[in-house]
């Protein structure tokens, strides 16, 4: 039967059964009454034939389409954040879906566009993705239209799926705490003195929320913390190269960001130290450079994979409100070590 698509009609011919009855048995339906043998003759007749189900008619039975709309700023077309999609993909995958993906570059026109081109499609819900976790303004969205939030939140859409980033900030600390540093741990990334007026998303205040309570259960105070406005490589090497200049007593640095952290390990170098004999190193994000630095850096993971994962599941389950947060892993590698005593 080349040259044209297989239909159920051709399958139920080919079984020796009616339309129906062949629909049933290929839809899964458990009360059909009909023989193992019928259902035998039909799922061969299928794959014989390279049967495959119009989805769009199904959808105009079933009101579902089986496609997930999956729009984001610059999640697809930036390495950082690809996990998302990885995830969501997978989970869609086995869930029987297919995902339509958008990207906006964050513009407000091309969002409305993405919105109407995905609704033009009937898609069974939306996950609105950010690259960097963040507050996203949306435009309007039907009412009645499943929508989860990943890496993001909105005030008009309540399920998201974010990293649990104070845990995050609490894991950091302590990496550095059981490896026998109780002094000289500098903060590389931010100064609540100097930025107290300045804004920055919930997920980083998150972050260092969780790093400044996990010091102070433990009784430990930074002996510097360096203001950095944006979390590059450039600007953790000059920052971490003043301070090391600067102050003596600086035994580890708790980098805010990884691109941070390889900034760092340039500065290290540069002054004839190491990592970690004389300055151990923890970060965040575990970007995939990490494992390449050496020594490799220790780093508290974004959990990307598990929370694009996790976000078509809600979507698609429907039984979560509010904030779902992952767990973010601790990825040891090299970079810390016992401090030295002099």
């Amino acid at each position: 039967m080349t040259g044209k698509r297989v239909t159920l009609a051709d399958v139920a011919e080919r079984a020796g059964l009616s339309s129906a009855a062949a629909s049933m048995i290929l839809n899964g339906r458990p009360d059909t009454r009909l023989s193992q043998a019928a259902h035998d003759r039909v799922i061969a007749a299928a794959q014989e034939l390279g049967y495959r189900p119009n989805v769009a008619a199904r959808g105009l039975r079933t009101d579902k389409t089986r496609t997930i709309g999956f729009i984001s700023d610059v999640v697809a077309t930036t390495r950082f954040a690809s996990g998302l999609i990885k995830g969501a993909l997978e989970a869609a995958e086995s869930a029987g879906h297919v995902v339509l993906v958008l990207e906006t570059g964050g513009e407000p026109k091309r969002e409305t566009e993405a919105i109407a081109a995905v609704l033009d499609r009937q898609v069974d819900g939306i996950v609105f993705a950010t690259m960097r976790a963040r507050e996203l303004y949306l435009p309007a969205v039907p009412a009645g239209t499943p929508v989860v939030m990943l890496n993001a939140t909105n005030a008009h859409h309540g399920v998201s799926v974010l990293p649990d980033e104070e845990n995050g900030g609490r894991a950091a600390v302590r990496l550095l705490a059981e490896n026998g540093h109780g002094s000289g741990i500098a903060l590389i990334g931010q100064n609540d003195e100097v930025e107290r007026d300045a804004f920055r998303s919930a997920t980083v205040a998150r972050r260092i929320a969780g790093i400044r309570a996990e010091m102070a259960e433990r009784s430990l105070e930074f002996v510097a913390e360096e203001s950095i406005w944006l979390w590059e490589p450039e600007h953790g090497y000059s920052a971490t190269r003043a301070l090391l200049v600067r102050r003596r007593d600086v035994k580890a640095l708790l980098c805010l960001n990884d691109r941070l952290a390889f900034g760092a390990y340039q500065a290290i170098t540069e002054l004839g130290l190491s990592v970690p004999m004389d300055i151990s190193v923890v970060s965040f994000d575990n970007d995939e450079v990490a494992a390449y630095l050496r020594p490799g850096l220790t780093t508290v993971a974004l959990p990307h994979e598990a929370m694009g994962r996790a976000a078509v599941e809600l979507l698609l389950g429907g039984e979560h409100a509010g904030e779902m947060l992952i767990p973010m892993p601790t990825v040891e590698r090299a970079s810390i070590t016992a401090p030295r005593q002099l």
